[in-house]
């Protein structure tokens, strides 16, 4: 079993640090973004730009399909986009597709805009304006109100931000801007004809003959695209990318750091045993790195460490439940504002948090009956528990064979007999005087 595991984590080890595409100079990588825009999306495309520079690519293509997603991934995505010595095409494709809100600002980057026929983009107004996430918000802010502030700054430099982008491409900074305050979508074919977009393609094959012979500037310098016969080289996210996509979605996050809670509950409450420690130290380790790269609330945050902390005092001091279930209402109320965005498939739903909830109120209600279990059941442990007990003599004094040693509750005692005692000889205790221990061999004890 632990050589298959070690061949299983060396087949991980190779897969991870070997390169996922080997490609000969001019090939044109294609990666795939069909998901939100996360943590995992900026680091897939961080990488795979780096990569496709080192291997002398000559053009990279993003397939999107995307509802949008997190603004600060989406910076780090279009800051590489706008470094990259390789130019960088983006492809809204197949037909269905959508590159809205954070994917527009990405099309607008890139050096290269192109949609499939049936596609969309736009709907790029910021969707995180105050208030926690997940609660309800008016449809108009009052003016003058900080919220009203607030979405007024947020909304301008969202439109700045996407009307430098299209000024720098040379696209249409107008509708540009207006999708950001007015959250207006526009089809593959109008976006061609208002020049919000460069080609409108049907496949790739078809944007690869379209977009040969074009000359692009990246990083200031003039490139000629090659593409009518380059080789297409799909770059597909590695283990490393698909497993930040796991452990960054706020609902896994969320599962991970009541597993490390548990796996450690049940490492204090059995010490020595090791399995809960191990597994609770890493999915708690897990979850804290996938809350580092998520937008989380700070007030979230503390309330779920706050029900942690509540729930551990009650396992290990239990107070008859009122701990324990204060630590499951703060863990509640901290899930639902942990995240805080409203950007799609970043929230946690409630059908996860009210599980989790009824899950730890199990727990804690196993630990108070175990607890009132043991408040009934007979003492077992000093004067009460060591008298009656029955013994055995480990050794007799040599020169007194009424007295002798025994050992009882893991300790070594001193015992008086009123008759002889033997070694190896069953003996019952009657009493305690201070050090000594009073013994009695009667018959019915030896019997016994």
């Amino acid at each position: 079993m632990l050589t298959r595991c070690c061949r299983w984590l060396m087949l991980l080890l190779v897969l991870g640090f070997v390169p996922s595409s080997q490609a000969a100079p001019g090939a044109v990588w294609v990666l795939s973004i069909d998901d939100a825009i996360g943590p995992a999306s900026a680091d897939y495309l961080v990488r795979s730009l780096q990569q496709a520079d080192e291997q002398g690519a000559q053009l990279v293509v993003i397939r999107m399909d995307t509802p949008g997603g997190l603004d600060s991934a989406m910076r780090q995505m279009i800051k590489a986009i706008l470094a990259s010595p390789v130019p960088v095409a983006t492809f809204v494709a197949p037909s269905g597709a959508r590159a809205a809100s954070a994917g527009t600002y990405i099309l607008y980057a890139s050096h290269v805009a192109a949609m499939a026929p049936g596609t969309n983009l736009g709907a790029a107004t910021p969707v995180q304006i105050g208030g926690a996430p997940g609660m309800p918000k008016d449809d108009k802010a009052k003016p003058g109100s900080d919220e009203e502030t607030l979405a007024r700054k947020q909304v301008n430099d969202a439109a700045a931000y996407i009307r430098g982008l299209a000024q720098l491409r040379g696209r249409n900074a107008d509708w540009a801007e207006q999708a950001v305050r007015d959250a207006v979508s526009l089809p593959a074919s109008e976006a061609l004809r208002l020049k919000v977009i460069d080609q409108l393609a049907n496949d790739l094959p078809d944007l690869m003959r379209q977009l040969d012979g074009k000359t692009v500037t990246a990083a200031d310098q003039p490139r000629r695209l090659s593409t009518r016969d380059a080789n297409l080289v799909e770059h597909l996210p590695d283990w490393r990318t698909r497993l930040l996509a796991v452990i960054t979605n706020p609902s896994v996050a969320l599962i991970l750091i009541m597993i490390g809670v548990y796996g450690l509950l049940f490492e204090f409450m059995n010490p020595g045993s090791t399995v809960g420690g191990v597994v609770g130290g890493i999915c708690l380790l897990l979850a804290l790195y996938a809350l580092q790269l998520l937008p989380v609330s700070f007030a979230g945050v503390a309330l779920i460490l706050l029900g942690i902390a509540f729930m551990i005092a009650e396992a290990l001091l239990p107070s008859f439940g009122v701990v324990g279930f204060g630590g499951i209402v703060a863990f509640v109320i901290g899930a639902l504002i942990l995240v805080d965005t409203d950007a799609p498939d970043f929230g946690i739903p409630l059908s996860l948090i009210a599980p989790l909830a009824v899950l730890s109120a199990l727990l804690i209600g196993s630990v108070l009956g175990m607890a009132m279990k043991a408040r009934r059941r007979a003492l077992v442990s000093g004067d009460a528990g060591l008298v009656g007990s029955l013994v055995t003599v480990t050794q007799v004094t040599a020169d007194n064979p009424f007295r002798g040693s025994v050992q009882a509750q893991g300790e070594q005692w001193q015992v008086h007999c009123a008759t002889p005692l033997q070694t190896g000889q069953h003996v019952r205790v009657t009493a305690r005087q201070g050090v000594m221990l009073e013994v009695s061999a009667a018959a019915a004890a030896q019997g016994e």
